[in-house]
């Protein structure tokens, strides 16, 4: 009955795409959403993939097609127990709240001198008795006239309520005169609490640890937190063609870099790959290889899986039991794109050419990975185009782009092959599917990859 009422809902969906109707497309597409994320659920629980296999898309997808489905597969981390210290850059899994009052005493903001104003006539000479540093606490008294000496952060006595600073005082031995006529009671007194009181909320769920908020942790005493764990992720590169970089280049062979801009997109991401291999064009090794990183969440393989004659890798990884979800995306480049699962891990297979990879690393992978980290990865946003673009309808088109104060322009050598203005690119220029003509000024979506 699920996948009935899906398939019918998808088909309704596409009408209303084509009809332009926005409001209901939105609320059926939200429907897609909330079924495929409860399939996903049932999945989880009874180690099935095969409600999902069932309904996956059949020929080449539209690219917001292929989004749905990958998100629709995601699902955050498992929770893990980490020390403070080797916490940022990692999300919070769990609300935190002040195990105490910070600060947690009355404390001196300021090094100077500490005593009760209200015995002080605001006029005569004070007597210093004692002297507290940080770290100490006095648990003396003070009689009307005397002070103490005090630093900046020590505990301030009971017995006082007022800091006067160093600088308007003169001093004589152990003799003072304070020369401030705008001091009051309290002033320079940082008050128990004050940052934060005892069973304040701290952070919340989902927050990204920073520095500062490794630091303010600290502050309460806390030693370590629940995260959402960092992800698995290997890398399998294909291709008898492919020289590593650093040996000698015979003739009909070309350097491997699609291991290298992988690679480099995970750790801009914080995620050093768990395993990185290059594969011959032999169905066997590819196996061999796969079948060695399933244990792996995120599995990218690069080339081989097109439909010539030497591209084993789609027919590998069913032969190793992922289950195909799509294969073929209407966009360019990265038509070949392919996705796929295995129990918990998800299988993103990649054209060869390396700005098709790195596009579909960056436009699909990403999110799935943001998904189970919970974190937000190449920042979405909306600029004019500055130069005219013409395209052909039927294939949404990914260029890459050069932001500057007054938009982004298209940067020349868009073929998939050429690696030039990659290199020069601080974003990925996303043109939609049907539209064939987009002008200077027109308004267009981005993502930031710089």
């Amino acid at each position: 009955m699920v996948r009935a009422a899906l398939r019918q809902i998808i088909q309704l969906s596409e009408v209303g795409r084509k009809q332009g109707n926005r409001s209901n497309q939105k609320m059926q597409l939200q429907i897609i959403e909330n079924i495929f994320a409860e399939i996903c659920r049932i999945e989880a629980i009874t180690g099935s993939t095969k409600i999902l296999s069932s309904l996956k898309p059949q020929g080449m997808i539209t690219v917001t097609e292929a989004r749905e489905t990958i998100s629709a597969h995601c699902a955050a981390s498992s929770i893990t127990q980490v020390p403070l210290q080797h916490a940022v850059g990692l999300v919070l899994a769990e609300t935190i709240f002040a195990p105490i009052d910070v600060p947690p005493f009355d404390q001196s903001a300021m090094d100077g001198y500490a005593f009760s104003f209200g015995d002080w006539d605001g006029n005569s000479d004070l007597t210093v008795t004692d002297l507290i540093q940080t770290g100490e606490y006095y648990s003396g008294t003070l009689k009307p006239g005397e002070v103490l000496r005090i630093f900046t952060g020590a505990a301030l006595p009971s017995c006082a309520d007022t800091v006067v600073i160093q600088e308007n005082v003169m001093a004589d031995g152990r003799r003072i005169k304070i020369n401030d006529k705008k001091l009051n009671k309290g002033n320079n007194v940082r008050l128990l609490g004050s940052q934060t009181k005892k069973g304040a909320q701290i952070l919340k769920k989902g927050h990204l640890l920073t520095p500062a908020s490794v630091a303010f942790i600290a502050g309460f005493g806390i030693e370590s937190v629940e995260v959402y764990s960092d992800p698995l992720v290997s890398i399998i590169t294909t291709g008898k063609e492919l020289v590593k970089p650093g040996e000698a280049l015979t003739s009909g062979k070309i350097f491997e870099s699609n291991s290298f801009g992988l690679n480099a997109a995970l750790l801009q991401m914080g995620i050093p790959p768990h395993s990185i291999e290059v594969v011959d064009d032999d169905e066997v090794k590819i196996m061999t290889a796969i079948k060695r990183q399933l244990s792996s969440n995120f599995l990218l393989l690069t080339g081989g899986v097109s439909v010539g004659d030497f591209d084993f890798v789609s027919t590998a990884l069913e032969k190793c039991g992922v289950q195909k979800v799509f294969h073929k995306v209407k966009q360019k480049p990265g038509k070949p794109f392919y996705f796929g699962v295995h129990h918990h891990t998800l299988v993103f297979a990649l054209p060869g050419n390396p700005a098709s990879a790195l596009t579909c690393f960056y436009e699909y992978i990403a999110d799935a990975i943001g998904c189970f980290t919970q974190k937000t990865y190449f920042k979405k946003l909306q600029l004019p185009l500055e130069n005219p673009f013409t395209k052909k309808p039927g294939l949404t088109l990914f260029l890459k782009g050069k932001i500057s104060p007054n938009g982004v322009t298209i940067l020349h050598d868009q073929e998939s092959y050429k690696m030039n203005s990659f290199a020069e690119a601080d974003c990925i220029i996303e043109l939609e599917e049907q539209r064939e003509q987009f002008y200077a000024g027109d308004t267009v979506n981005l993502r930031m990859i710089g």
